[in-house]
């Protein structure tokens, strides 16, 4: 029972991550694809962090474990939702699309990491104040959070950076965007 539940919300978590993934593919175009990169290279991450917990000790992927890397899914989404947001919102206020992606990133990342510091706070006193499962969905949410923090600084920001001097070539609709700014609808 308890095997056939964890396989049930793994392929849960698949189905939420791949439809998170088109939707943010279709709303960002471009900068989607920057974040289900970021996803990957975060999935990779944990699961290497998961296989070697349980070999060297012995801990094992539970559905509390899973729930909390599904949660942490929408955390990681989040933190790419803020910077592209950001993105474009200067890009509305009339700043060039490089300048933008380069120049928005201090700020969104200060957003990261205060909105990541509330993730690990709460799965540090689950942890702490829980026992049994519950510390499984801390423990793996907390993992995913702090990979989240590494792979936004050192993946997103500079493939983000990437993608608006190479790619976008000064068309804001790759990233989603009509070309149409702040003062003009104003």
């Amino acid at each position: 029972l308890g095997e056939g539940t964890l396989r049930a919300g793994v392929i849960a978590g698949l189905v939420g991550l791949a439809l998170v993934g088109l939707y943010m593919l279709l709303y960002y175009r471009l900068l989607g694809l920057v974040a289900i990169c970021s996803l990957a290279i975060s999935g990779a991450t944990l699961w290497s962090i998961i296989a070697w917990l349980g070999e060297s000790k012995g801990l094992a992927l539970t559905l509390a474990g899973a729930t909390g890397i599904i949660v942490s899914i929408g955390v990681q989404v989040d933190s790419n939702i803020v910077y592209y947001e950001r993105i474009k919102e200067e890009v509305r206020r009339g700043r060039a699309v490089r300048s933008a992606a380069a120049g928005s990133f201090r700020a969104a990342f200060s957003t990261i990491v205060w909105a990541d510091l509330a993730s690990l706070i709460g799965a540090g006193v689950l942890y702490q104040l829980t026992s049994g499962t519950v510390r499984g969905f801390a423990l793996y949410l907390g993992i995913a959070t702090l990979i989240d923090l590494a792979v936004s600084f050192f993946f997103m920001r500079p493939l983000v950076v990437f993608v608006a001097r190479r790619l976008v070539n000064e068309r804001p609709t790759r990233l989603g965007l009509t070309t149409v700014t702040e003062e003009a609808s104003v």
